[in-house]
């Protein structure tokens, strides 16, 4: 699969005399992380053969909801009670994201702290690491569903990946890029996990007919990298 982007130049943020200032919240539970008793769902996953000695990875029960759009199938996992305002409720599981919504947040776009939409009228929000992603590599791939302007900074100071200053793309594009899952097949006779990728794989791989995905992956295209102080600086004369 070939993947191009054009990496635009770090710039001294735009001439402005507006000030933005924007205060994290402490009591914030981002919408993607995973909570105590959301335990991964009974699989019941079959291998269908589908011609020329390939198989495709099922559940004895499946509904249209366990595909993507991209047609993979995906991890279950159970859902915690929710809120009067339908958040989801139990002690965060803080290094874990359910895949369930990361997957729809990831697919729509939106901010992984609120589930609200997440573009902005310079492009979507996308922070990270500095172990998780590198910019000087092409693709430039992400995990992690934007953020909204209002969440940027409680994304970073909750998030265990992210640093107080984490890195932040201001991407002008990011299409789908794949998945992160595992390669099932049959061994000893049952269902099972044959094979465990470094890292994710592409939409159209060939493992793609039996991976069971458990995060949605996107391609950061077109990016400036910035501070947070520079991304709120560059919105404020944008609004």
């Amino acid at each position: 699969m070939t993947t191009t982007r054009a990496h635009l130049p770090r710039t001294t943020t735009l001439p402005c005399t507006r000030k933005t200032t924007v205060h994290s919240d402490s009591r914030v539970i981002p919408f993607v992380i995973q909570r105590e008793g959301e335990e991964a769902a009974p699989d019941n996953l079959r291998l269908t053969p589908i011609g020329g000695g390939r198989y495709r990875l099922r559940y004895a029960d499946e509904d249209p909801r366990d595909r993507d759009l991209r047609g993979v199938l995906w991890a279950r996992c159970a859902f915690s009670e929710v809120d009067d305002e339908g958040r989801p409720m139990g002690r965060p599981q803080w290094r874990m994201m359910h895949p369930l919504r990361q997957r729809g947040c990831m697919q729509t776009l939106r901010c992984q702290v609120c589930a609200g939409p997440a573009r902005t009228p310079l492009g979507w929000i996308f922070v990270a690491g500095p172990s998780t992603v590198d910019p000087n590599n092409e693709p430039v791939l992400t995990n992690q569903p934007p953020v909204c302007p209002e969440h940027a900074r409680t994304a970073a100071e909750l998030c265990p990946h992210l640093t107080a200053e984490p890195m932040v793309f201001l991407a002008r594009s990011a299409p789908l890029y794949g998945v992160n899952g595992v390669g099932y097949g049959v061994r000893d006779g049952n269902v099972q996990v044959v094979e465990r990728p470094d890292g994710p794989l592409p939409y159209g791989h060939p493992l793609m007919p039996t991976v069971l995905a458990s995060q949605m992956v996107r391609r950061i295209g077109a990016f400036r990298l910035l501070s947070l102080a520079e991304l709120f600086t560059e919105l404020e004369c944008a609004a």
